[in-house]
């Protein structure tokens, strides 16, 4: 015997309920001047990476400064710091427009991102964690080849002063960058879960209200 449910009180919405809630959900179009900002900021980035490459080819090719190992790592590390902050910003731009604006619909373009068919605000919080802690490998590298013997008064290559203890404080926040990404991480796998869960129970209540045997 299956239980019937009974049906709940409906309530009609009032002209100006509607009204509040329509103008409400249309607020979300406000954040679309922010991502168009961003693509402006993309565009910054983009000079800035042809202004630090010319740097490295004039330094290359015209020989006026002295040129080692380490200060070609160290640009090449400049540039690829510029490239992760844009991805970053691609990241941002296209993940937060299509969770909080409107949906793109690009599904089935060649070209469309493959984190961006499963993309939710969950997904895009730990794939922004993974950004930031790259982002902040490359500039703790940076200071690790920079500093060198810190103790034996050696001189940076740029020529920046750093102190033991700015270095280890450099250390503790990427660490802590690390543990955040991890504890994002873990609560969306126990979202996931929840979700799943919740899915599976409520088609096995729908297979038992149809009367299908469920093993």
């Amino acid at each position: 015997m299956v239980a019937t449910q009974t049906p709940g009180r409906e309530f009609r919405r009032t002209p100006w309920a509607a009204f509040v809630g329509y103008s409400i959900f249309a607020s979300r179009w406000l954040q679309a001047p922010l991502y168009l900002g961003l693509i402006v900021a993309q565009g910054v980035y983009v000079y800035v990476f042809m202004v630090e490459l010319w740097h490295l080819m004039h330094d290359v090719f015209a020989g006026e400064a002295p040129f080692t190992e380490a200060t070609v790592m160290l640009a090449v590390l400049a540039l690829i710091d510029v490239v992760m902050i844009a991805n970053l910003l691609i990241m941002v731009i296209i993940g937060g427009y299509e969770t909080f604006v409107s949906r793109i619909n690009i599904d089935g373009h060649p070209d469309q991102p493959e984190w961006l068919s499963h993309v939710n605000a969950n997904v895009l919080k730990v794939k922004l964690a993974m950004a930031i802690i790259g982002i902040s490998s490359i500039h703790l590298l940076k200071t690790f080849i920079e500093v060198g013997d810190l103790g034996s008064g050696v001189p940076s290559e740029t020529g920046e002063t750093y102190t033991a203890q700015g270095v280890l404080w450099q250390v503790v926040i990427h660490v802590t960058f690390i543990v955040s990404a991890f504890a994002l991480a873990a609560i969306d796998k126990m979202s996931t879960s929840a979700r799943n869960a919740e899915k599976r129970g409520a088609q096995l209540d729908a297979e038992l209200q149809d009367g299908v045997a469920v093993r």
